[in-house]
């Protein structure tokens, strides 16, 4: 069995490419124009109706700000600030319950949007299993502005399907977690779906598909809790919430 965790505001309470701007605009790959404009276009996806066209912009500003990295830089970057730009905005619910799938023997998968250079460092520092991203075409050691694959929308539960028929899971036994309402079919794609602090809308949606809901709220320093495993307080009270909401459905689907 596997359980899928997006990563943007689900295991991390921001923006992967966010937390990144200022090592990216000190190493000279973002100038502070590059920042407030990339800023202002998540501001507009996020609270429009992230429909094709809304996405397309998103894939398109992407494309036009990523042309000419070199990515061995892009990667250095990444892995010498992790700890420094991560750390403290992991949520310590979702390290529990990462912690929580692993002793029960689940592969851990992030499943982002972001792209593979940000998202694979970020996934092996939270001991995750395998990671679907976002693959931007390099060539000659940079990237070219092409966008192999975007991970995103339903693409991300094509992936998903894509995985699970490799590593043989059951993906109604499967679990996934996320904050967005454009991660629908990620959530529709496995028996146990739950909406991490959803919205009204998402948490209408939640109701409607038969989805669990969480509550993530405590974002905290990653390295320390690594050491002594996860806090069994919150651990069990994540858990708690989780065997709840199956207890519950399998009720209601008796009832039903």
């Amino acid at each position: 069995m596997a359980a899928f965790f997006d990563l943007d505001k689900t295991i991390i309470a921001t923006s992967s490419s966010a937390a990144f701007s200022k090592p990216f605009l000190s190493g000279g790959l973002l100038t502070r124009g590059d920042v407030l404009r990339s800023a202002y276009a998540y501001f507009l996806f996020h609270v429009g109706s992230a429909d094709a066209v809304q996405t397309e912009r998103m894939r398109q500003h992407l494309s036009e700000l990523s042309t000419g990295w070199d990515a061995a830089k892009v990667r250095r970057i990444v892995t010498e600030t992790l700890h420094e730009h991560i750390d403290p905005v992991v949520y310590a619910e979702a390290v529990d319950l990462i912690a929580q799938h692993h002793e029960q023997g689940h592969d851990v998968v992030v499943v982002s949007a972001s792209s593979t250079e940000l998202v694979e460092p970020i996934a092996a520092m939270l001991g995750a299993d395998h990671v679907v991203a976002t693959r931007m075409e390099i060539v000659d050691g940079r990237f070219t502005g092409r966008i192999d694959f975007y991970a995103y929308g339903e693409n991300k539960a094509a992936a998903m399907r894509e995985i699970a028929a490799a590593r043989g899971y059951d993906l109604q036994r499967c679990y996934a977690y996320s904050d967005s309402m454009t991660d629908a079919p990620m959530l529709a794609a496995v028996g146990h779906g739950f909406a991490v602090n959803p919205d009204r809308a998402l948490r209408r949606m939640a109701v409607e598909n038969g989805w669990g809901t969480l509550s993530f709220s405590r974002p905290v320093a990653l390295r320390p809790r690594l050491r002594p495993g996860p806090t069994a307080a919150v651990a069990t009270l994540v858990v708690a919430a989780v065997v709840g909401w199956l207890v519950w459905r399998g009720a209601r689907r008796r009832r039903e």
